[in-house]
């Protein structure tokens, strides 16, 4: 795990990551109004630290013991050392939980583990997790939207899309958020916020992934290709060094 999210991984994504949250964090403000905030999976504390910018101060990330605290973008206080395969228990609620892009990083085992560690800390969560055929550092249990829906809906939570419409086409947010971000409430929150159930369907596919994926067959036709090719120049340059010698014996 140390391995794969190291210093560089974190430097990576630091301002995708900012330039994201400074997108989303004003629209989940809008839609909910938190005054308290649990990232889980914060990685460095990218979005706590845009949350604390927008006026949230009671904040908190929780990530591996293997995040560098000397990258942390938030004060060391804020930042909760945890393994998110086991339970997580902070001892209070919140208003709201985010959880985002980290899901596809634990083994399928721990998704209900995981689920149950973010409906335990608010009525409002704010999820997203890689799709199949994503791809990414340490993914191991890249899912559909519905599948969590699945999860969520165990204890209560149902799906709302109230981000996609609004951030798909904004090229400051990173195409896996605006693929795969959902808002996750109970009933009663639903009703307190207003939010209208989903219309629409749960599992879609930005163009940009499309993209991606359409590439690959197309990189690997090239590379087969080229081998062809080189196998076949091999096979008629053996014809001809045959060739060759059979002229020369004559």
């Amino acid at each position: 795990m140390t391995a794969l999210y190291d210093d560089r991984f974190y430097a990576d994504q630091r301002g995708m990551s900012t330039s994201s949250a400074s997108v989303v964090v004003p629209i989940i403000q809008e839609i909910a109004d938190p005054h308290s905030v649990l990232d889980v999976g914060c990685g460095v504390g990218t979005w706590i630290s845009v949350w604390t910018a927008a006026g949230v101060s009671d904040v908190n990330g929780v990530d591996g013991n293997y995040v560098n605290r000397a990258l942390l973008e938030i004060p060391p206080d804020q930042f909760v050392s945890h393994d998110l395969t086991k339970p997580l228990d902070m001892g209070r609620r919140y208003d709201l939980v985010t959880c985002l892009e980290v899901a596809e990083h634990l083994p399928p085992a721990s998704a209900p583990v995981l689920v149950e560690s973010l409906v335990r800390h608010a009525d409002v969560i704010v999820f997203s997790a890689a799709v199949p055929g994503q791809g990414g550092t340490g993914h191991v249990n890249e899912q559909w939207p519905s599948y969590w829906a699945e999860h969520f809906a165990e204890f209560g939570f149902r799906p709302f899309d109230v981000f996609r419409d609004r951030i798909w086409f904004n090229e400051r947010v990173e195409w896996w958020y605006r693929q795969n971000c959902l808002l996750f409430a109970t009933d009663k929150a639903a009703l307190r916020l207003r939010l209208a159930s989903i219309a629409g369907p749960l599992d879609v596919v930005h163009p940009l992934l499309y993209q991606r994926g359409a590439a690959r067959p197309l990189s690997l036709h090239a590379r087969l290709t080229v081998k062809a090719q080189a196998g076949i120049k091999a096979v008629k340059d053996a014809r001809l060094r045959r060739t060759l010698r059979g002229i020369k014996r004559s």
